[in-house]
C-alpha cells in the first residue's frame, strides 16, 4: 500500500470512529497498522481510537509501537499518559506526562514567543 492509500485508510478509520461506526473504525485502523507497520500515524490513530473505545490493552500496545517509532513526539507521550491514567497506573501516567511537557518546552524554546518561525 502506498503512503497516500495508507493515509486515506487512517482518515477513513478516524472518520468512522467520529461517526459512531466503531466496528468499521477498528477494522480499518487494524488494516492500516498491518499495511504500514512502520507508520507512526497509523499506530497513533490506533492508540487514540482504542483508548476512546476504552480498549486499554489494545490502546497501550498501539501507543507503545508508535512510541518506538518516534519517542520524541509530544502527542504520543500525552496519549501514553492518558492510557496509563485509564489503567490506574499513576506513576507511568506521570512519567509520560512529564516527558510530554519536557518535549513541549523544547519545542517552545526553538521558537520563542512573539516570533514567527523563530524570526523576529
Amino acid at each position: 500500500m502506498d503512503a497516500d492509500a495508507l493515509q486515506n485508510l487512517i482518515e477513513e478509520a478516524t472518520f468512522d470512529y467520529t461517526m459512531g461506526d466503531h466496528d468499521d473504525a477498528v477494522s480499518k485502523i487494524n488494516a492500516a497498522t498491518t499495511a504500514g507497520p512502520d507508520s507512526f500515524a497509523a499506530w497513533h490513530a490506533s492508540a487514540e481510537i482504542h483508548l476512546n473505545l476504552k480498549m486499554l490493552d489494545e490502546a497501550l500496545a498501539a501507543a507503545e509501537q508508535a512510541h518506538r517509532i518516534d519517542p520524541n513526539d509530544v502527542f504520543i507521550n500525552t496519549t501514553l499518559s492518558r492510557i496509563w491514567v485509564g489503567k490506574g497506573d499513576k506513576e507511568q501516567a506521570e512519567k509520560f506526562g512529564a516527558q510530554a511537557k519536557m518535549l513541549g518546552w523544547k519545542d517552545q524554546l526553538k521558537t520563542p514567543p512573539g516570533t514567527k518561525d523563530g524570526i523576529n
